[in-house]
């Protein structure tokens, strides 16, 4: 994992923690949320994955534990978060109080078919053991379960040393990667067609971000994380690369 990476899901991840329960529960899921998909994506990830109330769930990569919430609210869900950065898994369990196993998602720590469902967002691109990352999930997940994925794909070239540590699959790559993986498509969305996020949670997601700016704005951590964001937002913004969201079943 690269300096930016550790600094966001490390040290960033233990402060989004601390600015959202001083804010408040309300800003608790769009804090952990930062980066890892929007209201609609979710809605439509949870609709697709026909997830039932009760059902097991694991979050794969879960960051700071914003998606896994906002999924086990909208469902009843019994959600199990798994990321491999400690701080991260702090932040997690002090805003939502899930199960959190610090473990690498390509290597899951659970048994065969535990799950009834799965997702991992914006995780794909970021290791370099994609296939077993997929494979993983696969062994996990029940037959007949879903998988859900939010996967950045590149549709153009990017220049090495711009994004480091980031591995973008092409559109023909990922779909060789499910195949690979014993997966298959059940559906596919570019998150381009989305409703926009409402207003309420952009507000209480720019509180967030201003808190931590203010708090946190002169150190050398915070400064990292930021400008891998602001980076990965330039390539979306312009086409580069494009967010994907898919559903994936055993073949």
């Amino acid at each position: 994992m690269t300096e930016a990476m550790d600094a966001e899901f490390e040290t960033v991840a233990e402060w989004t923690a601390q600015v959202a329960a001083d804010l408040g529960p309300d800003y608790h899921v769009p804090a952990g949320c930062r980066g890892s998909g929007s209201p609609a994506a979710l809605d439509w990830l949870i609709d697709q994955l026909g997830l039932e109330p009760g059902a097991r769930f694991l979050d794969c990569g879960a960051g700071v534990g914003g998606p896994a919430a906002y999924a086990s609210r909208s469902r009843s869900l019994l959600p199990v978060l798994v990321e491999p950065q400690a701080g991260a898994c702090r932040a997690a369990r002090r805003l939502f109080g899930y199960p959190v196993v610090c473990a690498d998602g390509s290597a899951l720590p659970m048994v065969d078919s535990s799950f009834d469902a799965a997702w991992s967002l914006g995780v794909l691109c970021t290791t370099p053991d994609q296939l077993a990352l997929l494979q993983e999930l696969r062994r996990t997940v029940r037959p007949g379960g879903r998988i859900g994925l939010l996967a950045f794909v590149a549709r153009r070239d990017i220049p090495g040393n711009q994004l480091e540590g980031n591995h973008f699959p092409t559109s023909s790559g990922l779909i060789e990667l499910v195949q690979r993986s014993s997966l298959r498509v059940e559906q596919w969305l570019g998150t381009a067609v989305l409703p926009a996020i409402p207003d309420v949670w952009n507000e209480r997601a720019e509180t967030v971000t201003k808190t931590l700016t203010d708090r946190h704005g002169h150190k050398r951590a915070w400064r990292l994380a930021e400008g891998q964001s602001s980076r990965i937002a330039q390539l979306l913004e312009e086409g580069t690369v494009t967010g994907e969201l898919l559903i994936l079943r055993h073949a």
